[in-house]
């Protein structure tokens, strides 16, 4: 089926991916173009980076303001721009949202899920429409939030399913209405949400460890020095690198590469 996809974030560029083993994509519509990292260099989104690899054309409007493509449907998937009320009239916009609707509807639902300590998530697969990812459900499936996954793998097993649901929908979904009944909203996340606290309990710490690897990374002082932690559990007698019932496992200093708790330990003595 051809199809036009609208996405930025590395998890449409998974679903992507994946669809363009099985569709003909048409178009990829993304975001421009952002300076990126300390030297401020220009950078692809993610989307993109996929697109130009599959040979995918790909257009980056600062806002959509005429439809993209002629394809009878668009999958949008993570593109974090407004779509305007008359293109969602113009045709079947479906959007992919890795979590189980209306449970997370924002921003950022595999974060605040595995923060949340929930032990399911999912895949939602619902119409476009102008309220946020409030509307009516083509198809859903969910599937356990493990004790050692951590945004990453979850990540990649929503992008799976995502596939999986839109090929079961497409091409002539059938909807129904979501529920407001048990919303609740997962807010983009801030640097305050990398903050360790290490009052808190042990099991809150890495949960938000978990939620925020591999790709944003949890921040704490330990021992007096600033330290991104990677991965954590909570600790046992035979834990090396612990702070206030926690062992950290994976750490990395100020400006330098991520590390095992023994190395970064190994790199004090020396």
């Amino acid at each position: 089926m051809k199809l036009v996809v609208a996405a930025t974030a590395p998890f449409g560029a998974a679903v992507l991916e994946r669809l363009a083993e099985r569709h003909e994509i048409e178009l990829l519509v993304t975001r421009p173009d952002r300076p990126r990292g300390r030297g401020r260099k220009l950078g692809s989104p993610p989307a993109k980076q996929a697109a130009e690899r599959l040979g995918i054309p790909v257009e980056q409007p600062e806002r959509l303001e005429t439809a993209p493509g002629t394809a009878p449907v668009v999958v949008v998937c993570a593109y974090g721009s407004f779509i305007p009320a008359d293109l969602l009239d113009e045709r079947l916009w479906l959007n992919v949202h890795p979590s189980l609707l209306p449970r997370w509807r924002g921003a950022a639902p595999v974060e605040r899920a595995i923060m949340a300590g929930d032990a399911e998530t999912g895949v939602t697969i619902h119409r476009t429409t102008a309220q946020l990812d409030a509307g009516p459900i083509a198809a859903q499936r969910g599937f356990p939030i493990g004790p050692d996954d951590d945004a990453g793998v979850v990540y990649e097993r929503t992008a799976m399913v995502a596939v999986e649901l839109l090929d079961e929908s497409l091409p002539g979904p059938s909807f129904v209405p979501q529920p407001d009944e048990g919303a609740t909203y997962a807010e983009k996340i801030t640097a305050a949400d990398r903050e360790l606290d290490w009052s808190r309990p042990a099991e809150e710490i890495v949960n938000r460890v978990r939620a925020l690897s591999p790709h944003i990374g949890a921040r704490g002082v330990v021992g007096g020095r600033v330290l991104t932690v990677w991965r954590a559990r909570p600790a046992g007698p035979d834990s090396v690198l612990v702070e206030d019932g926690v062992e950290l496992l994976e750490v990395q200093p100020e400006g330098r590469r991520r590390m095992s708790a023994a190395e970064y330990l190994r790199g004090l003595r020396s």
